[in-house]
């Protein structure tokens, strides 16, 4: 009943859009600003909306499910990377800034960007002196080797990240097994001279490294305060706020940090007396905190519900409330490249003509939530270029060429197999009902399973181990750049190396020595039209081998409160608000 009424709803939401002018669906990213702005729809895409110096007041954030962790070594999420600038400071990160203007890399921990040396293999960087954690002891560089340390290579505590820093740093003679495990000394490739310096030294050149760092890998960890698993309970701040208290599925609240210093961080604010999280809370009803202005902001930054779209388009009054806009985030199918039959790039292929994208459009909210993908790249990503290998009618699949690559598969008659969603995610599941639908039509028969967000990834999702031997098939993924380059989107989805047993991103298990090679020449070539050359080509390699069947570039589709000042939409977090500075008139 879930299903059916959220596929009727969106279908709602999307013949609004056809009729509500002002919300763009163009392919041309948001150029950005970093002004204030009056308001109005789509201000905060072009500039801050309601910019204010204001302090006091409690900030609250909601969100539908809970994340994979508050932990900044142990997450992956996009708005988990942008919410835990809060209490964890990287080396570098991102301004900011509305729209594009957001994916300006400045320093935040460190001093300045790295120094790189001559033959590109060592990266230096230099802490801000003053720098102390909530308890006033002081910030050393070894902290934020300890925390890469643990956040890299200890994936049976920390699994959930990507893997970068294990995959570009030199390994120890003897292959270093993390921090909880080997007490020799740590990881000698990285090496911290003084309690300011750090440098790290690579297999091989890498032109994004700044961009690397500025991951929350890379926020410092005292080693004597880390408690595994459980220092999510309290991770000991950087930023300008620390944690008062957390209970793990309900509530993280965040009060100022003492020891933070405006002196030694140019782009905190520091405004709100409190910052409080609400998790596993029903999106309806986020929603209508949000519209009530008794909640600042969605913690996940999805975008509002299909009823709740329907509502705000239809009511210019509320829509001057709102932003669409892209952000670096393509919704996809992964076809599992190890589970028979789908092991035959002929039946991936089949899949891929089969798929009725328009009915996956309508079914996640209508061109105003993305435009129909045909490539793994988004619009906005640097070195895409548009191209169709399985292009069909109006973008409705190709019965017949999907039937003739069940033929060559050995798989005339169809096949089984079972197809995993997000459970908090109604239109994930909706548009894994459509595609079910659609595949029908080809004798393709499709079991849909789901699990929660938190153990998405960990549990399912991408898990070798559970996918193979529960024949999962297909997985259903919406994913966003780690950083704004064709590297910074591509490499942990298609790169082969990248696979791991928890917390795995290459959800197709591709493994293709050609994107490999590719992805070495792209991250060490200095020249960026030859790196975007490059991604260019692995973007056709991976639809060449049908690992991915494209859906929607996303768009977000946002509502922000008059009680939230200084909101910006930004590119650097996936078109979401950036959280940094966002502060209440309540």
């Amino acid at each position: 009943m879930r299903r059916s009424r959220t596929l009727a709803l969106a279908a709602v939401a999307a013949t609004a859009v056809l009729v509500v002018s002002g919300c763009s669906s163009t392919k041309n990213p948001t150029a950005g600003g970093s002004g204030s702005s009056a308001g109005g729809a789509n201000a905060a895409t072009t500039g801050i909306v309601n910019a204010s110096d204001h302090k006091g007041g409690t900030v609250t954030y909601e969100m539908k499910g809970t994340p994979d962790s508050f932990d900044p070594g142990n997450t992956y999420y996009a708005y988990i990377y942008n919410f835990s600038r809060l209490y964890g400071r990287p080396l570098m990160t991102f301004a900011p800034g509305s729209g594009q203007a957001g994916n300006k890399l400045v320093p935040d921990l460190a001093s300045a960007p790295g120094q790189v040396s001559a033959d590109g293999l060592t990266w230096t960087y230099h802490l801000r002196p003053g720098l102390k954690y909530e308890d006033g002891t002081p910030v050393s560089s070894k902290d934020v080797k300890y925390a890469v340390e643990r956040s890299n290579y200890a994936p049976d505590v920390n699994s959930n990240g990507p893997t970068y820093f294990a995959e570009y740093l030199v390994d120890n003679a003897t292959p270093y097994q993390g921090p909880y495990k080997d007490k020799t000394g740590g990881l000698d490739s990285i090496q911290t001279p003084d309690d300011l310096t750090i440098s790290f030294h690579l297999k091989q050149p890498f032109a994004d490294f700044d961009y690397l760092v500025s991951a929350p890998e890379t926020v410092p960890v005292p080693q004597a305060k880390d408690t595994g698993a459980t220092y999510v309970n309290h991770v000991m701040s950087t930023g300008s706020y620390m944690f008062q208290s957390y209970q793990d599925g309900k509530q993280l609240t965040l009060v100022p940090n003492p020891n933070w210093s405006s002196a030694t961080d140019p782009i905190r604010k520091q405004l709100a007396d409190k910052i409080v999280v609400k998790m596993n809370i029903d999106q309806a009803t986020v929603d209508n905190d949000l519209l009530a202005g008794n909640a600042q902001g969605d913690l996940v930054g999805g975008g509002v519900d299909p009823q709740t779209q329907a509502k705000l388009l239809l009511d210019p009054s509320l829509k001057a409330q709102t932003d669409n806009t892209y952000g670096a985030r393509l919704v996809y199918m992964a076809l599992n490249n190890k589970v028979a039959p789908l092991d035959n790039v002929n039946c991936r292929q089949a899949v891929e003509y089969a798929v009725d994208k328009v009915s996956v459009q309508t079914a996640e909210g209508g061109p105003i939530r993305g435009e129909i993908a045909h490539t793994v790249l988004p619009p906005d990503i640097p070195g895409q270029q548009a191209f169709d290998l399985y292009a069909s009618t109006g973008d409705h699949g190709d019965v017949a060429k999907a039937k003739a690559a069940l033929a060559a598969c050995g798989q005339p008659n169809g096949f089984k197999t079972t197809i995993i969603a997000r459970s908090e995610r109604d239109t994930e599941v909706a548009a894994a009902t459509a595609i079910q639908a659609a595949l029908a039509k080809v004798g393709i028969t499709l079991t849909i399973q789901q699990y929660p967000q938190g153990k998405y990834f960990s549990d399912y999702a991408g898990v070798p181990k559970f996918d193979d031997s529960n024949n999962v098939g297909m997985i259903m993924m919406q994913w966003g750049a780690d950083w704004p380059t064709g590297y910074g989107f591509l490499q942990q989805i298609v790169d082969g190396r990248s696979i791991k047993d928890s917390g795995n991103s290459n959800l197709a298990q591709l493994n293709d020595p050609v994107i490999n090679k590719l992805v070495d020449d792209a991250g060490s070539n200095t020249d960026k039209a030859a790196r975007e050359k490059d991604y260019a080509a692995i973007d056709k390699q991976a639809m060449t081998d049908a690992a991915y069947v494209p859906l929607t570039d996303f768009k977000v589709f946002l509502y922000r409160p008059k009680s939230a000042t200084n909101v910006q939409s930004t590119s650097a977090f996936n078109g979401q608000y950036d959280y940094l500075n966002i502060g209440t008139t309540s």
